[in-house]
């Protein structure tokens, strides 16, 4: 790997003949090092990056690792997961050959993070963690890498917060009054609390979505807003496709709400707000009613756990919320049935009495 010195600047830089992924040769060339062993480690890790080696620094291979997700993930997926390898994952791993990284390793970076005074939440951890481990999985799946050593540390942090926070339906029904002032909250938060719809798919739904006379409204997109653009996207999983019956009540809110609208026209958004303004609602609502903060999100819990109060099937509630499967449902609202098991058994123990 020869290097050369630029007599000018005093500089080293190196030029070479690689080729790209159609197998064509090309020349490389770069500027700028202040030592020979500089220039010569850049062009070693150039090639190796190229050449589909794991024998090549971490921060390299994060590249070619975030490259291929953000072509595959959804535009809003995407910035999340980049950040999360751009703070917490690059700035540890990134000058590592990445073959030479082990369970030890990990578990060093674990140590750090969960000693971090920022102290991250438990569910964020393991996010992190597994966004990690994901670069590894991909490593042995493309490009031979031995074993995942994110494996074999194992993780971090919860997948599930410790506490879940809902609202009963006395609770909502405090908050309700407290923002019926506004129309368009009064229709938002009940629609949310009553079919238990994903807030990106609820600022996604057009007049056309509803069905009044059969009760019911289709879930077929979600909302999404992306460096100050609007975007239409497909719904979450294949199972957010789907159709959730309403309440009479609900239904009458959103035809009151939408009767209301001087210039709606046929596909357009009916209720054109944004997260901030769901947030800030929230914030206002639960001031002037004295409930219990939760978020938005939580929304969708209170809406779980009315039904699972009512004792509906588990089954339908996973496909009523839109869950991928019914394993996704148990493993989130689980610990919500313990107390049925109960009144299960003294009902059945008052009929064998």
């Amino acid at each position: 790997m020869p290097t050369y010195k630029d007599e000018k600047t005093g500089l080293w830089y190196c030029k070479f003949v690689y080729k790209d992924w159609t197998g064509k040769s090309k020349q490389k060339k770069k500027m700028g090092f202040k030592l020979q062993r500089e220039a010569k480690e850049w062009e070693l890790d150039f090639l190796n990056k190229y050449s589909g080696t794991v024998d090549m620094k971490f921060r390299h291979f994060a590249e070619i690792y975030l490259a291929d997700c953000k072509v595959r993930l959804k535009p809003t997926t995407y910035p999340g997961k980049e950040n999360m390898f751009r703070k917490h994952i690059i700035p540890y791993f990134g000058e590592m050959k990445l073959n030479k990284i082990t369970a030890t390793t990990v578990r060093q970076w674990q140590t750090v993070m969960l000693s971090d005074p920022a102290h991250y939440k438990k569910t964020y951890l393991k996010s992190i963690n597994n966004q990690l481990s994901a670069l590894f999985n991909f490593a042995c799946k493309y490009y031979g890498l031995a074993e995942n050593p994110a494996k074999v540390c194992g993780s971090m942090g919860k997948s599930k917060a410790d506490k879940m926070k809902f609202w009963t339906l006395d609770e909502f029904k405090v908050f309700e009054e407290s923002i019926s002032d506004k129309i368009i909250s009064k229709t938002i938060f009940n629609l949310l609390y009553w079919s238990g719809m994903r807030s990106g798919e609820m600022m996604a739904l057009t007049l056309e979505d509803f069905d009044f006379e059969g009760q019911a409204v289709e879930i077929n997109k979600n909302y999404a807003r992306l460096d100050r653009e609007d975007l239409i996207l497909e719904p979450k999983t294949q199972k957010s496709n789907r159709r959730i019956s309403l309440p009479t009540h609900v239904c009458d809110l959103v035809q009151d709400y939408a009767s209301r609208l001087v210039d709606y026209e046929e596909g357009d958004r009916l209720f054109d707000v944004t997260k901030s303004f769901l947030y800030h609602e929230m914030e206002r609502g639960c001031q002037l009613s004295g409930a219990k903060k939760i978020r938005v999100h939580d929304l969708r819990h209170s809406h779980a756990s009315l039904l699972i109060e009512l004792g509906v099937s588990v089954l339908y509630i996973s496909e009523r919320l839109g869950h991928e499967n019914i394993e996704t449902t148990l493993e989130i609202y689980a610990h919500l049935y313990p107390h049925k098991n109960v009144q299960i058994m003294e009902q059945l123990n008052a009929l064998c009495a």
